[in-house]
């Protein structure tokens, strides 16, 4: 087994691989994936394909036919969306960028606190999962309303775990676990105990480890990516049905599904959905751990329990 960690993307990455003969290729693979990912799909980047979208959208319609990585990016954002009835949206841009949040976090940290400003809703929820954008995969064809600015943090990194993941796997022998800042995706052969998973708090404590068996597993916190607005803190995930960083007794949600997309639309709507969140977790049947701001933790019907604490009803 071997485990190499850098940063990109703005996240901390990690790989393992159970052949280390494998590493240096996979570790290659990993990296060029990641260097298209983030000029096809980053916010940040003026050069990047995403970019250019939101400029061209910025004050009228706009449509366009995108490249392939920004469509598959874009198809994973629909999808979360489809799976969170709208709860969790790539047009929260514009509110993103109201809340401070428009550049790199670092940026946004090092610099000087700006003042609050008022924040701006996102399009509303109108049933159809498609207010703002609309998107066709096969035409990979994208339409932006005029004013809506498109964010795809809340799926993209998932979508390139499960993508890396399953390329790995494809390609090289052995097994694959592809970390890419909480979102985790494993792929090919299982190590014969499982993989070890570590839940970790935005100190990078390690609060439990499960063992995984081809789940993909993906946190949300709203402890990582923070900042200050004038003397108002800041998280990035964004209630759609007010345009603020999400109102949430939630610390942290870790949630475990098929891919980690459907992980990732799972934890991110917890955090939105706050004291909702455990029922409709138990209703959909995911398996998730809650960490609470006041320290409590939850644990819905399927997630392993190691202090013998009784699951939620």
């Amino acid at each position: 087994m071997q485990r190499s960690s850098f940063r990109a993307i703005g996240t901390m990455i990690e790989l393992v691989v159970t052949d280390p003969a494998v590493e240096r290729e996979a570790l290659q693979l990993l990296r060029a994936r990641l260097v298209e990912l983030d000029a096809a799909a980053s916010r940040f980047r003026p050069d990047s394909e995403l970019s250019a979208v939101n400029s061209a959208a910025r004050h009228r319609a706009y449509r366009t036919q995108v490249g392939t990585t920004l469509a598959a990016a874009l198809e994973a954002a629909r999808r979360t969306s489809a799976l969170t009835d709208g709860l969790v949206t790539p047009t929260v841009g514009r509110a993103l960028i109201t809340a401070g949040y428009d550049a790199d976090l670092d940026v946004v940290r090092a610099r000087a606190s700006r003042a609050t400003s008022s924040l701006v809703a996102v399009p509303p929820r109108d049933g159809s999962l498609s207010a703002g954008w609309t998107f066709d995969p096969v035409r990979r064809e994208l339409t932006v309303d005029a004013g809506v600015q498109l964010d795809l943090g809340a799926s993209a990194k998932a979508w390139a775990a499960d993508s890396i993941a399953a390329e790995l796997a494809a390609r090289m022998d052995g097994g694959f676990l592809v970390n890419l800042g909480g979102d985790v995706a494993t792929s090919g052969a299982l190590p014969s105990t499982g993989w070890s998973i570590g839940v970790a708090d935005h100190h990078g404590a390690v609060l439990q480890r499960v063992c995984g068996a081809g789940q993909a597993f993906a946190t949300s916190s709203t402890r990582l990516r923070t900042w200050q607005q004038g003397d108002v803190p800041r998280h990035h995930i964004i209630d759609p049905r007010t345009g603020s960083p999400a109102d949430t007794i939630w610390s942290q949600v870790t949630c475990a599904a098929a891919n980690a997309v459907e992980a990732n639309a799972a934890s991110t709507a917890s955090i939105i959905l706050s004291e909702d969140a455990p029922g409709w977790l138990e209703a959909a049947g995911v398996a998730a751990r809650l960490d609470a701001l006041d320290g409590r933790v939850l644990r819905t019907a399927g997630w392993a329990d190691p202090t013998g604490e009784r699951q939620p009803a």
